[in-house]
């Protein structure tokens, strides 16, 4: 098992919550993760990270597969402009290399935004830490255990 697969797996653990996790056969975008779980696309919860200008670490926004984060909103949610992160910052701020960010188990805490589009659903998917493995959760439950704060950032 993988250093940061296991990580998910003991966040998911010690924060007590009911979880299934799958191993995919590739699951790096919300499609392949959903045709993978059996779910709707918008049942994916997609792991999208901005570099934040004014503090220099990442900014997560945890969002619903169908839905695109707009730059300008998520500047706006964050209170400070946002750049693109690069592959070495997420893996050094979360520990995960991009295509399998989980919202759970960072190396570091970071800002987490929540798209109110994935409390439509009972169960969600997110990734587990690698491009091939997904976990199920409950949104309130994920939303919960990350700190998420609901907000207005999608196109």
């Amino acid at each position: 098992m993988s250093k940061s697969l296991k990580r998910v797996e003991q966040a998911l653990a010690a924060a007590g919550v009911a979880h299934e996790i799958r191993e995919v056969g590739q699951a790096r975008t919300a499609e392949e993760a959903a045709a993978s779980a059996g779910c709707a696309v918008d049942q994916i919860v997609k792991s999208i990270l901005f570099a934040g200008e004014t503090s220099g670490h990442v900014v997560l926004f945890l969002t619903a597969g169908g839905n695109r984060v707009s730059a300008e909103k998520a500047s706006a949610v964050a209170g400070q402009p946002l750049g693109r992160a690069d592959a070495a910052q997420v893996r050094a701020e979360t520990g995960f290399a991009i295509g399998g960010v989980s919202p759970v188990g960072h190396l570091n805490p970071a800002p987490i935004y929540w798209d109110a589009r994935l409390d439509d659903f009972g169960t969600v998917w997110a990734a587990a830490g690698t491009p091939r493995h997904i976990f199920s959760i409950a949104p309130a439950d994920l939303r919960r255990i990350t700190g998420a704060i609901r907000a207005d950032f999608t196109e």
